[in-house]
């Protein structure tokens, strides 16, 4: 089956050695060909995401079989004048054991999820996510909110360009405002204007907390699988 798709298909190759599938995701361009059936059939699993005023893209996507496994908002803040709390320390590789199972914990409901994954595979992803900020790879550092010796909580950071950075972890109960303070101040530090942040449609605690912090909705959109 052809359609008026206009998308090549990127392997992912660290997700497929990772998780040991054979996966890509849809690139949408102009001047691609257009998709067909036949080159999705290559793959064990496609991924796709789209704006979510696309029906038009959905629709598409639909025809070939993909379905939609959750939402996301992409949220945007403007960089303010925050202190973050004394108890904000940087993450060390001594600290990573912990935080591993800390993430793996709390990230058991994500895109990577049954039944597309394994049941355990959110979780594994995201306690080595945890592992690769504190590294300084992909994010470049993870910060702690600490009681004494216990981790309370974890913000992961990315520098994007010279202006703006995203969060891309963000975990602990009851201490989300400080370390939203504490990823401000880390912008501010580096001269950065704007912080980025997303999460799942579903995940209301956290879209309370962005817009409490200040953060308003960019964009949202869909993943769908096939």
């Amino acid at each position: 089956m052809n359609s008026p798709l206009r998308a090549r298909l990127d392997a992912l190759a660290w997700e497929n050695q990772f998780f040991g599938v054979n996966s890509a995701i849809v690139r949408f361009a102009d001047d691609a060909g257009e998709l067909t059936a036949e080159q999705l059939a290559a793959y064990g699993r496609v991924q796709a995401k789209i704006p979510a005023h696309r029906a038009d893209l959905l629709n598409a996507l639909q025809q070939f079989g993909f379905k939609l496994v959750e939402g996301e908002v992409d949220l945007v803040l403007s960089v303010g004048t925050e202190n973050a709390a004394s108890s904000v320390v940087v993450a060390q590789a001594a600290d990573v054991p912990v935080l591993r199972e800390m993430a793996a914990q709390v990230f058991t409901q994500s895109r990577f999820r049954a039944p597309w994954y394994r049941p355990a595979d959110s979780g594994r992803f995201y306690a080595q996510w945890v592992e690769n900020a504190v590294l300084g790879k992909f994010d470049h550092q993870c910060l702690l909110l600490k009681k004494g010796d216990e981790i309370q909580g974890f913000v992961s950071l990315r520098q994007l360009n010279e202006r703006e950075a995203r969060i891309g972890l963000l975990a602990g109960r009851g201490a989300g405002e400080q370390l939203m303070h504490a990823a401000s101040l880390w912008c501010q530090q580096r001269g950065l204007a704007t912080l980025r942040v997303a999460t799942q449609i579903s995940n209301t605690a956290a879209l309370r907390r962005y817009i409490q912090s200040g953060a308003t909705v960019d964009s949202t959109a869909f993943w769908l699988y096939r």
